[in-house]
């Protein structure tokens, strides 16, 4: 199979060609797509398993760290995040991105210096990035920002909404939006923040991740969260729900009927403790899938992926939840970042393609539909973005050793 590549997209594919040109020796398959990221979590990887916890003390860690963020040190951060995502096959990456001031919520004299920090580095780094900037306002329901989440915070939804559109896209780099969840934007203001992102643009939001967010907005206003969203005219096309994990059978119902997309993130979800949510039922009911790395415990595409089918394994009890070719949609849904373009190995699409070695541990043997349920990460060999070359051979070309860049940057925050 001969793949033609000119100006970042895909011009040609020709089956039995001569062998010419790069020789991509592997199965290839379209890039994967990331659909949900926080990148500053990846320097909790194995920092938050002592003693015994809940979700809620898992983020008074994560708020300690994101207290020790400045532009400077979290593009050095970044950097290497977005260097493992490219080595373990994402080829774009969706940023829920709250991380917005200085401490205390003072603006920076870049009022986007944050946002900024993560454009270059995901420039640097290789790999298509959606800022999915991400609007914050309250502490939860009723309740004001504390000291930590001040930083999070624009004030009002119109004072984000005009901080957001002093960043400018390029070729790599567009801009999306996000609610960060009903706990955190006033429902009074969520469809001001809807209407705010343009509608050719992607719009993000957390989503019962936990049963008290639930709880917390039923008794504040008598509606689920998904329920809310409804009232308020947010469901359609262009939203994408992250997590999704505690659903009533009206909000799968909602959730198909406006066609909304959702994101798991199941290795952030196990992490959490979170659940399994109602992956099988919402494909069903016509909710478009994705995966997506979130808290960055885990960055690899083929155990996200895959972990959609294993996981509805184990709460349905049955085999056979999805079909490979359901799978890899899920975890090639660029169009869920806006990067419509993006997601096929056919004429006209953006020329985006990771190649997997078929002759390691892992994949030797197995029948090449079945790479989904096999490979990892680290049999990712070559990996090509917008036409440009970014792995070959397993090695990241323009981030020299990411191992090593993590481990500094990493280092350097907690003893700060």
């Amino acid at each position: 199979m001969r793949i033609d590549v000119d100006g970042g997209r895909i011009t040609a594919v020709t089956a039995n060609s001569p062998r010419s040109g790069t020789i991509l020796g592997g199965l290839t398959l379209p890039g994967f797509a990331n659909g949900h990221s926080h990148a500053f979590h990846r320097a909790l990887r194995g920092r938050t398993h002592h003693e015994r916890g809940t979700f809620w003390t898992w983020r008074e860690r994560m708020y300690a760290l994101a207290a020790r963020l400045d532009p400077e040190t979290y593009y050095r951060l970044a950097r290497g995040v977005y260097a493992e995502m490219v080595l373990g096959g994402y080829t774009s990456v969706g940023e829920f991105h709250y991380l917005h001031h200085a401490p205390g919520g003072k603006p920076y004299a870049d009022p986007n210096a944050m946002g900024e920090a993560l454009r270059q580095a995901a420039a640097d780094a290789g790999i298509r990035l959606t800022l999915l900037d991400t609007c914050y306002l309250a502490g939860g329901i009723g309740v004001e920002p504390d000291e930590v989440q001040r930083r999070f915070s624009d004030g009002s939804a119109s004072a984000w909404a005009s901080r957001v559109a002093g960043l400018s896209e390029d070729e790599l780099f567009r801009v999306g939006g996000a609610i960060h969840s009903v706990r955190a934007v006033p429902e009074d203001q969520l469809s001001e923040v809807d209407n705010a992102v343009p509608g050719h643009r992607p719009l993000h939001i957390h989503l019962s991740e936990q049963r008290a967010e639930n709880e917390q907005c039923a008794a504040a206003t008598g509606f689920t969260p998904t329920g809310l969203l409804w009232d308020h005219g947010v469901l359609d096309e262009r939203l994408t729900v992250v997590h999704a994990t505690h659903l009533t059978d009206r909000d799968v119902r909602l959730l198909g009927e406006f066609r909304v997309g959702a994101c798991f993130c199941p290795t952030t979800e196990r992490d959490l403790g979170d659940g399994i949510g109602p992956a099988r039922a919402l494909r069903d009911a016509g909710v478009r899938l994705g995966v997506g790395s979130d808290s960055n415990a885990v960055v690899d595409a083929f155990e996200e992926t895959r972990a959609l089918e294993l996981d509805d394994r184990l709460a349905s009890e049955e085999r056979g939840r999805f079909r490979a070719e359901e799978l890899l949609e899920a975890g090639t849904n660029h169009a869920a970042i806006g990067w419509d373009e993006v997601g096929a190995l056919a004429e006209g699409a953006g020329a985006d393609f990771v190649t997997v070695a078929m002759d390691t541990v892992r994949t030797a043997g197995i029948e090449p539909s079945g790479v989904v349920f096999a490979a990892s990460g680290a049999d990712v060999r070559h990996v090509v973005v917008a036409g440009r070359e970014v792995v070959r051979d397993g090695v990241h070309l323009l981030v020299d050793r990411p191992e090593t860049v993590l481990a500094k940057e990493i280092e350097a925050l907690w003893l700060s």
